[in-house]
């Protein structure tokens, strides 16, 4: 079955990479171009390798991260009209920049738009219509990058595990995976991905993993993720799974509102608590 999930945490290869600059405090004049062409390789490589959406904008960015860092190895750099070496990151750079002001002007618009959306000059009374709250499931968004790095860490394991001796292919479903998640939950309330997982074929941790992303989706878990290592924790979530759980209310209520408007804005919440 080929399952897609769309993730929307980066909204561009740009925003990936912006993301990568503001994180490892890089000046975008002098971008390590190898480190970051490294890590922007791997995450586009993980969502290849359980069938996201990767969008072509995505390879062109890494096909031209590749270029540039080929060209930084060549003992011969292209020069300018005026003999001056060309920085091969140059456009790159320009691209960055040009990327960071329209962000800042959406910012500025959503801002401008927020404090003044609940405004009205003399002669709109007729005009204004009352809010329908809109049918369509609300879009949320998940931290990708944590969610990737944790996939990356038991896949890595896998490839490192020497092989024993060969054994009949498993054959495991999205739908079978959600019920074995389900039942580990029942004897433990909170899971660790890693460990969960650890051991496991590279067929059981994808279909975990793209079933983890399936119960968020569907409102049945929290995902909480650790900020201090590639790892995250699923629970309940109180109003899907705490019932299927056989959980008691004031159990499931124990997270907090806090929590609560964190997931229904983001759909992870960041955790340093390893519970």
């Amino acid at each position: 079955m080929d399952y897609r999930i769309q993730l929307t945490e980066f909204e561009g290869p740009l925003d990936l990479l912006l993301y990568f600059i503001r994180r490892d405090e890089i000046d975008v004049f002098d971008i390590p171009i190898a480190h970051v062409t490294q890590e922007f390789l791997q995450y586009v490589q993980a969502l290849k390798l359980v069938n996201l959406d990767v969008a072509g904008e995505f390879v062109y960015m890494a096909a031209l991260l590749i270029s540039i860092k080929t060209k930084m190895l060549l003992p011969r750099q292209e020069v300018d009209e005026e003999g001056e070496p060309l920085d091969p990151r140059r456009e790159l750079v320009e691209r960055l920049l040009a990327y960071i002001r329209f962000k800042e002007g959406a910012v500025h618009l959503e801002t401008a738009y927020e404090a003044r959306k609940d405004q009205f000059v003399r002669g709109m009374a007729g005009m204004v219509q009352e809010y329908v709250e809109p049918t369509e499931a609300v879009e949320y968004r998940v931290s990708v990058f944590g969610l990737i790095s944790a996939l990356q860490r038991v896949l890595r394991q896998v490839q490192e595990a020497p092989p024993i001796h060969a054994i009949a292919a498993e054959a495991h479903s999205i739908e079978g995976q959600e019920a074995f998640l389900v039942e580990k939950m029942q004897r433990s309330r909170r899971l660790s991905f890693v460990d969960t997982c650890v051991g496991k074929s590279k067929s059981f941790i994808i279909t975990t993993f793209l079933a983890i992303l399936e119960m968020a989706r569907k409102r049945m878990i929290w995902i909480i993720e650790r900020t201090t290592e590639a790892d995250f924790f699923i629970e309940p979530f109180q109003e899907g799974l705490h019932v299927a759980l056989g959980l008691e209310p004031d159990v499931a209520d124990a997270t907090s509102k806090k929590q609560k408007k964190q997931f229904d804005k983001t759909g992870v919440i960041l955790s340093d608590s390893e519970g």
